[in-house]
């Protein structure tokens, strides 16, 4: 497995942590005021998965520009 097949994996994984961790904040209001920690515990697998998604939308772009420099060259 190459770097960028872990980088989709792991993307993969962190929205499934993303969904559970919102689900749970939805759960926790509706059962009254939830505490800071479950409030804002969405936010690193949201970073996380800020990131790795920038990293893949990036890489067809460089994954062209190193083809065509081998072809080229």
């Amino acid at each position: 497995m190459n770097f960028s097949q872990w980088i989709r994996q792991i993307h993969r994984w962190l929205s499934i942590v993303f969904t559970v961790t919102v689900i749970a904040n939805f759960v926790a209001m509706a059962l009254g005021e939830p505490p800071a920690w479950v409030v804002y515990s969405p936010l690193l697998p949201l970073f996380l998965l800020l990131f790795s998604g920038l990293y893949m939308f990036v890489l067809p772009y460089t994954g062209k520009s190193r083809s065509e420099q081998r072809v080229g060259g």
